[in-house]
């Protein structure tokens, strides 16, 4: 069987390897000049780790991830440590990752402490999520949570990760983030980049063929059965074809889908995202905090702030301190228009919240990504609107974060599900 996969990221590549495992042929189209999607990377000349353009980690509970580095033998190279996260509150940042923290955080009465992990140890052996989804996580956490722990700690969370749709986002999405996310978190020796390079190698050397800076322009179902991929330089054909792209992507990329299914794609909604990467002289946080979570209420101009080398050591990167600044927005946000150092000059200033000492002399260097598709929103009852895997094409296949629901998006995921379509591939 010959076998087209549009996108190389981690999930396309993990298609690919079950794939040719079972001894088919297969060629990855990647728009892009690197594997990885949204977890590639760069490197500066000094630098012996990659840093990726949209922050990526793992969790100690990515089966999936684990796993497939277990089969490719490239799991020594994975890294585990337990940074610290904060949240701020009332001008100064408290650590609130675990239980214990949540005892010693000031903006929790005792009896909120109590609240607190009743309610999140429910949450955590709790499976019945279809429940859940009926009901939005503004709702549900005001209500067993509490007002206060949940305009404290919960709400400026909702509405910095999606904007005006906060209130509309169901409390299975929230449930799952409790099920399966760990304080110990994971990257790559060498960082995200150099893990994409190395997969992508073994599988070239299995015979996949990966074509980069190979953009596809539409894909149709071939007269004569299979799948046509469309490129600049013609046709080619397949018995089989993988998306995994965005779902308004697919719709562009194959019109011919019937209309209740582009429908559905089309009605996803989700957020994009834009990250600023810095290059500092000095460390930002005295403190070796790791994961700052900033409520917009407060004045911040960006949802979260990663000290990523008080989690990656900043000899990796040549003595640099790389730190992001990140944010999910609606497409239309002006962040998505604003240069980069307009943006950079809006940022700045609240970095010396972080640190009083910093000043806009401590930047070496900055660079500024930006995806329009970067987190799903899931309304009530999102269950319902997942498109099938099997899209309606015979032959044409689709997996996308949009459809890990109710796990959030994210490597392991984006593999989990890229390997379910790889078997039904192989089934049909």
């Amino acid at each position: 069987m010959r076998v087209a996969i549009v996108g190389a990221g981690f999930g396309g590549m993990a298609a690919a390897h079950d794939l040719v495992n079972a001894g088919h042929d297969v060629t990855i189209y990647e728009a892009s000049g690197n594997p990885g999607g949204l977890a590639a990377g760069f490197k500066e000349p000094h630098w012996s780790s990659s840093v990726e353009h949209f922050y990526h980690h793992w969790f100690a509970s990515d089966s999936a991830m684990l796993g497939l580095l277990d089969e490719l033998n490239l799991r020594q190279n994975a890294v585990y440590r337990r940074p610290v996260t904060v949240m701020y509150h009332k001008g100064d940042f408290y650590p609130l990752d675990s239980a214990l923290s949540a005892l010693t955080f000031p903006g929790f009465k005792f009896f909120d402490m109590v609240r607190f992990g009743l309610v999140t140890v429910y949450l955590k052996f709790f499976s019945g999520w279809k429940n859940l989804e009926k009901h939005t996580a503004h709702n549900w956490m005001r209500k067993y949570y509490g007002e206060r722990l949940y305009s404290t700690q919960f709400e400026p969370l909702l509405i910095g990760k999606f904007g005006p749709h906060y209130q509309d986002v169901n409390m299975a999405w929230f449930w799952a983030r409790f099920k399966v996310r760990t304080p110990r978190l994971g990257t790559y020796q060498g960082g995200f980049q150099q893990f994409s390079n190395d997969f992508a190698a073994n599988l070239e050397g299995r015979g996949v063929k990966i074509l980069l800076n190979t953009p596809v322009q539409r894909i149709t179902h071939a007269d004569n059965g299979g799948i046509t991929i469309t490129l600049a330089s013609g046709d080619e054909h397949f018995d089989r074809a993988l998306v995994t792209l965005a779902p308004g992507m697919l719709a562009k990329l194959a019109p011919d889908l019937p209309e209740n299914y582009l429908q559905g794609l089309l009605k996803l909604k989700s957020m994009g995202a834009v990250v600023m990467v810095l290059s500092l002289k000095h460390k930002l946080s005295e403190k070796g905090f790791y994961w700052f979570s900033l409520p917009k209420t407060a004045g911040f101009p960006f949802l979260a702030l990663v000290e990523h080398t008080n989690f990656v050591p900043s000899d990796q990167f040549g003595g640099d301190h790389i730190v992001y600044l990140g944010d999910y927005l609606d497409t239309g946000h002006e962040y998505f228009k604003l240069s980069q150092e307009e943006l950079l000059q809006r940022f700045l200033p609240s970095l010396s919240r972080i640190n009083p000492q910093f000043t806009p002399e401590w930047v070496n260097k900055s660079w500024l990504f930006r995806t329009p598709y970067a987190q799903p929103v899931p309304l009530v009852n999102h269950s319902a609107n997942i498109p099938d895997i099997r899209t309606p094409i015979p032959g044409l296949y689709f997996a996308s974060m949009s459809q890990v629901y109710p796990w959030d998006r994210g490597t392991n995921f984006a593999v989990k599900i890229a390997r379910e379509a790889a078997q039904l591939m192989l089934q049909d």
